[in-house]
């Protein structure tokens, strides 16, 4: 119930965000398409700040696997995400990696961290926006690279229930970006111990990704 009102909420944000991207007609928007370039390509990053599960108030959750030992996710952890949504770093960096291939202002703005109704937010309902916007501009997912950076939690595990959880992964954000498995790619790496990732006092995020004109 409780991630339910929270998606409301950050729905009613998006709905007003979105408002200046509604096409006033058919004809101008394809007359728009026509003058876009074949290709773009982003770059998106992230980072978030690891405290105890008790002090964040939240599992960890990367690209919709929450590592807290429940059906079809990740094994529990000990540590929480301190952010004021649920600190998805790799659906925030794909979200920004679209925004910054379309030159459109980054999720920050668009999804302030100081809006008390994005509080706790599902990250999945920034990737449907940055979807939208994608389609909207006459674009599709070309190609995804995603490196995630982090000391712990491994990824490269088995999720409970079944699967590989990178693979878990690899499947959430190809669906809400509405493209095949093979168009994305999520790498892990730690950071040899060293500084706050290497040290399990935060997590990180890269992506490159390519968005191919729909003609």
């Amino acid at each position: 119930m409780r991630r339910s009102r929270q998606r409301c909420a950050a729905l009613v944000v998006i709905t007003c965000a979105s408002a200046y991207l509604q096409p006033r007609s058919t004809k101008r928007t394809t007359a728009l398409h026509a003058k876009e370039p074949l290709l773009r390509i982003g770059h998106g990053y992230d980072i978030h700040r690891l405290d105890t599960r008790e002090e964040a108030g939240q599992p960890i959750v990367i690209a919709g696997v929450r590592f807290d030992g429940s059906e079809g996710h990740a094994p529990d952890f000990e540590l929480g995400c301190v952010a004021h949504s649920d600190g998805d770093v790799i659906y925030h960096s794909v979200v920004d990696a679209i925004l910054g291939a379309l030159t459109m202002p980054d999720i920050g703005c668009l999804f302030p961290d100081n809006d008390p109704r994005l509080k706790g937010a599902d990250s999945s309902i920034f990737m449907e926006e940055a979807y939208k916007r994608m389609t909207d501009r006459g674009y599709r997912l070309g190609n995804c690279d995603v490196t995630l950076i982090c000391q712990k939690p491994r990824v490269n595990v088995d999720a409970v229930g079944g699967g590989l959880v990178k693979e878990k992964m690899v499947g959430n954000v190809a669906e809400l970006l509405h493209t095949d498995v093979s168009m994305v790619n999520v790498k892990a790496r730690t950071h040899e111990k060293v500084d706050s990732v290497g040290e399990c006092r935060a997590i990180e995020c890269h992506v490159v990704l390519t968005l191919e004109r729909e003609d």
